[in-house]
């Protein structure tokens, strides 16, 4: 055992910043959901080639070319959130619903006399809400066989207990829940065989005998959203070629808290863990695409989107407490520990994916019409960097290794019933950019600050439906019912892996399935 931990403390030395920031949550803030305006969604996003909605913004700008008029537009919306867990057969079930306010824009149109060359342009300025964080979720089982405990004994090795129990143990080191479960009792050192064991055992007849773990049990709490303002251009080339270009400016908010607690057998054997994260930041983007319109009746779209340059800040807190009682002891014995008061924080700069957006659409007479998008999103191009830019070697390492392109197909179609009354449906299909060995748990993970837990992606889907009504030939309103599904698998912590590939920690992860329920309505008004 002793000859693995090795293994993995070198690992560990050598990453240097590594787990500040990690593979998962560049992940996090680097995915998006389908969000816009009633009629984008209602279409399942797929605009690429039509343009002509303001959610164009953030994907083909050149969607910007098609307006032939002034425009300001709103969306509200109300989403009910249902987060569903299965461990070990113990199923959970968590409902949250929030009304959000997702979407302000305005475009202008200006025309010029040309009927050949520059025959118009367009400028547009949007808000949207690119995600939201919101959610809740528990997780609890009866059939865990490794603590948490054993895995932050394996991972505090080779730091020593003065190095554990030093006052300056979150400035100096790299691992900072190592020194936590010490602190608050969880592990203890044996000076003769120079590793570190969870304290929640005994020795029975000779051996070293971990106690039964009777129950475990996670809750998370997850808030924040991530907000996207942008100034788009587009042109219109003799009705045939519209381009288009964006600058956004995007915002991330996300707080968390987590509470995990261990009860083992006997009177008063039991661990608790309770984490806050509460991370900001800011970033800076473009977008450029062009759309062709070879016949009236076909279009053809291309975007590039490119990453997101963030500069980050996270805060952490992390309280630990854990309460023994042998057979030899009157009252159990309760240690605790947190992190200092004014930190850990960590500032460092993160890239999000870049993009490539294809598309192609049908338009059929002035009933119908039929879209679809397919986006490539690279995720194994994510980079963290240390505050001064410096790459972030181990952490881009595990990034390049882990993770890989992610697809999305979008699809919508749109029927106009009456010349005011329009149908709509759409759906799409995002794969999981998470590569096999991370989402089969053959791969250590080494999460942000103080909290050991975490989920994997493994794909999404959405079904939508929506209707428009134009009132007046200036004033509309369009209304979308979006059903989302998002899966992922929920560890308390991670495995930790051999040589040969097997995991000598085995974490027992949980099976996460999130479904969200949105209406959205939109207001507009052309000028």
């Amino acid at each position: 055992m002793k000859k693995i931990s090795l293994i993995m403390a070198t690992l560990a030395l050598c990453g240097g910043v590594a787990f500040s920031q990690g593979q998962i949550e560049a992940h996090k803030f680097g995915q998006t959901e389908l969000s816009g305006t009633a009629r984008y969604m209602g279409m399942g996003g797929a605009f690429g080639a039509l343009g002509g909605d303001i959610s164009a913004m953030h994907t083909n700008p050149a969607g910007l070319a098609v307006y032939r008029s002034s425009e300001v537009v709103t969306t509200l919306s109300l989403t009910s959130v249902k987060a569903k867990t299965d461990w070990l057969g113990t199923k959970e079930e968590n409902s949250r619903t929030r009304v959000n306010f997702d979407n302000i824009a305005y475009v202008g149109y200006f025309p010029t006399s040309n009927d050949v060359g520059i025959v118009g342009w367009n400028a547009g300025f949007s808000y949207n809400r690119m995600k939201n964080f919101h959610r809740n979720y528990t997780m609890s089982t009866s059939g865990l066989k490794t603590s948490l405990s054993d895995y932050m004994a394996e991972r505090a090795f080779p730091y020593t207990p003065g190095q554990l129990s030093d006052d300056y143990a979150y400035d100096k080191m790299n691992d900072w829940l190592s020194p936590l479960g010490y602190g608050a009792g969880y592990i203890v050192y044996d000076k003769e065989w120079e590793e570190y064991y969870s304290c929640f055992g005994e020795n029975r007849s000779g051996e070293w005998t971990p106690y039964e773990i009777k129950e475990a049990r996670l809750n998370v709490t997850e808030r924040g959203a991530i907000d996207q303002y942008n100034i788009a251009f587009g042109m219109n080339i003799s009705d045939v070629v519209l381009l288009g270009a964006n600058l956004a400016i995007t915002d991330i908010s996300y707080d968390y808290a987590s509470y995990y607690d261990e009860f083992f057998e006997g009177k008063n054997n039991d661990l608790l863990l309770d984490n806050s994260l509460s991370t900001d930041g800011t970033g800076y983007s473009f977008n450029v695409g062009a759309i062709i319109r070879p016949t009236d009746f076909f279009r053809l779209g291309v975007a590039y989107n490119s990453p997101t340059w963030y500069k980050m800040t996270d805060y952490y807190y992390g309280y630990a407490e854990s309460s023994l009682q042998d057979n030899t002891m009157n009252e159990p014995e309760v240690l605790n520990d947190h992190t200092p008061d004014n930190g850990p924080y960590t500032d460092y700069e993160y890239r999000s994916p870049d993009k490539w957006l294809f598309s192609a659409a049908a338009i059929i007479g002035r009933t119908a019409l039929i879209s679809v998008d397919y986006e490539m999103a690279n995720y194994k191009g994510m980079r963290m960097y240390d505050r001064y830019g410096n790459a972030n070697m181990y952490t881009n390492e595990d990034i390049q290794g882990n993770f890989k392109t992610a697809g999305t197909l979008r699809v919508g179609t749109e029927i106009k019933v009456t010349p005011q009354f329009a149908i709509r449906a759409g759906a799409s299909w995002t794969s999981s950019p998470v590569k096999d060995p991370l989402k089969n748990g053959k791969v250590e993970v080494r999460t942000t600050g103080t909290i050991p837990n975490f989920t994997i992606d493994k794909g999404a889907t959405n079904y939508t439906v929506g209707f428009g009504y134009r009132f007046t030939p200036n004033f509309y309103t369009d209304i979308a019912c979006v059903l989302s599904s998002y899966k992922e698998d929920a560890y308390a912590f991670s495995n930790m892996i051999n040589a040969d590939g097997d995991a000598y920690i085995e974490a027992q992860p949980a099976s996460l399935k999130t479904n969200k329920t949105r209406v959205a309505l939109t207001v507009g008004y052309k000028f």
